[in-house]
């Protein structure tokens, strides 16, 4: 049976074999297996996530939003070193986060004092400018809450949608054109260049999720910290 990377299964110690490379993301996969907390399909969401934000956006401290065990925070500083530090959003604290950590510190030693669970509501934490304000499947209108913070602090953001709700999220009237899901995230690019955004677009592969649509932005102008111009 082939390996499914969309799975909800959780990797365990059982998986290790299927990661025997060198490369970074099986690096990471073996320590996601050994932590035996997270699905295959969260793993893959997030290095694809990960990665592409990382070719857009280097530096910054990352605010992991809706972060649970917090592994895009994780992978977000492994991949840029230059990020001074992360913190993760959510006001449950999954019980095997610290195990997660621990075992990413022990591969990654640099990560050690540098990432931070704080669980409040999205609302209580502070952004500054040169943040990266992340999150990878934060449900329905808690997207936009997300890009809201973002763009109030006027940092660079980059959010996978996913739980489109039409009750919550706002379609703009393209309901009769275009299917929910995509009118809602449509919007949400809209706004966020109407907010004075440069945006971007992309898709992660749809065998890991269905929900794939990546957006990402940045302020324009001169005199925000790392603005397009």
């Amino acid at each position: 049976m082939a390996f499914a990377r969309g799975s909800g299964n959780r990797l365990t110690r059982h998986d290790l074999d299927r990661f025997p490379g060198d490369s970074l993301f099986e690096r990471l996969a073996r320590v996601v297996c050994e932590a035996g907390c997270l699905p295959r399909k969260e793993l893959y969401e997030t290095w694809e996530v990960a990665r592409r934000v990382r070719r857009v956006f280097r530096g910054g401290r990352v605010a992991d939003m809706a972060g649970g065990h917090g592994l895009l925070a994780h992978a977000l500083l492994i991949l840029d070193d230059s990020s001074p530090a992360a913190f993760v959003v959510d006001p449950i604290v999954p019980k095997s986060a610290r195990r997660l950590h621990d075992l990413l510190v022990r591969a990654w030693p640099r990560l050690e004092g540098r990432i931070e669970h704080v669980p409040v509501g999205m609302d209580e934490v502070g952004l500054d400018p040169a943040d990266v304000v992340v999150s990878c499947h934060a449900c329905g209108a808690l997207t936009d809450l997300v890009l809201s913070r973002a763009s109030t602090a006027r940092a660079r953001v980059a959010v996978l949608p996913c739980c489109h709700d039409e009750e919550t999220c706002d379609t703009g009237g393209l309901g009769g054109w275009l299917e929910a899901s995509l009118a809602i995230d449509v919007v949400r690019a809209a706004r966020l260049e109407a907010s004075g955004y440069r945006v971007w677009t992309q898709t992660i592969p749809a065998d890991i999720t269905p929900k794939n649509r990546l957006l990402l932005g940045v302020p324009v102008g001169p005199g925000t910290p790392h603005a397009a111009v």
